[in-house]
């Protein structure tokens, strides 16, 4: 069987783990990394790009490990370029609005988009979905961490003054969560100025936030995170059904598993943009059909 052909754009904190993914996958050979700089990372043999383009051999679909705001301008280049795309986008209010953006890019290049494919969105949306369809009336409460949220992260690191950054989620209980921020300053940084640029940013603006300087704030992170998820209802005249989902992870390595996965589905389906609830899940595995039906039904 002819291997897909991968190709990683992106090297923070989701990158390196997605080459690996690739490289462990039996079907999959990993075929470049794309960076900014184009710069070769210590210990990296495949070819470095600073452009999808310019890779030696074109990949079949490209493992998006880029910040959620550069997904859609990354993901319409290699679509039109016929090149199918995996992404880990986490801003939930949005995501159908990226979808009927790349659905658009992917049909005029032929190829397919996966959006969302991380643990949360991603997987957590499919157990959401199982949950609602074994309690049909109901609440589900999803609660996330402690644990370092990358997408929070990288916002963080983006506000004018801020050198360096983490952001914790603290789950107060029913789906309710505080996030707790750690920053290095910038020399000349005004304090209470990047705290209220912080706050006011769309990723922290719905939440409680607490900001503090910290010295170091690499002394700080631990990539840990996790989530519980309790759906409690029922049916008709079937009532305390209790359904629960809890897992706790290596938050860049799940998220890159998970969209090293989605590179399968994504040669599978036809042209257009897709959710993880879109597709068939059987798709995710490396085995035949039949293979899987046998070891898992």
């Amino acid at each position: 069987m002819e291997k897909l052909k991968v190709a990683v754009v992106g090297y923070g904190n989701i990158g390196a783990y997605a080459m690996d993914a690739v490289n462990g996958a039996p079907d999959m050979e990993l075929v470049g990394l794309v960076r900014r700089d184009g710069q070769t990372p210590q210990g990296v043999t495949i070819p470095v790009v600073d452009d999808i383009a310019k890779l030696p051999t074109k990949p079949d679909v490209a493992l998006l490990c880029t910040p959620t705001r550069s997904v859609e301008e990354y993901a319409i280049k290699c679509l039109e370029q016929g090149i199918c795309t995996v992404d880990s986008y986490d801003i939930h209010e949005t995501i159908y609005e990226l979808k009927m953006s790349l659905d658009a890019a992917a049909k005029k290049g032929g190829a397919a988009a996966i959006i969302s494919a991380g643990w949360d969105p991603g997987t957590d949306s499919i157990v959401r979905a199982i949950m609602l369809a074994s309690a049909p009336n109901g609440l589900t409460h999803t609660d996330f961490g402690p644990g370092m949220s990358m997408g929070h992260t990288v916002a963080a690191k983006a506000i004018s003054g801020v050198k360096n950054a983490l952001s914790m989620t603290m789950p107060m209980g029913y789906g309710v969560h505080r996030r707790d921020v750690y920053i290095e300053l910038e020399n000349g940084a005004d304090f209470e100025k990047v705290k209220a640029d912080l706050k006011a940013d769309p990723y922290f603006a719905t939440s409680e936030t607490h900001v503090y300087k910290v010295d170091d704030v690499n002394v700080l992170i631990d990539k840990g995170h996790g989530v519980n998820m309790v759906r409690k209802g029922g049916a008709g005249k079937t009532q305390n059904q209790m359904l629960q989902w809890k897992m706790t992870i290596d938050n860049p390595a799940l998220t890159s598993q998970i969209m090293t996965a989605c590179a399968r589905v994504a040669k599978r389906q036809g042209a257009g943009a897709y959710t993880m609830l879109e597709f068939p899940l059987i798709d995710l595995l490396p085995d035949s059909r039949e293979e899987i039906i046998r070891a898992l039904v």
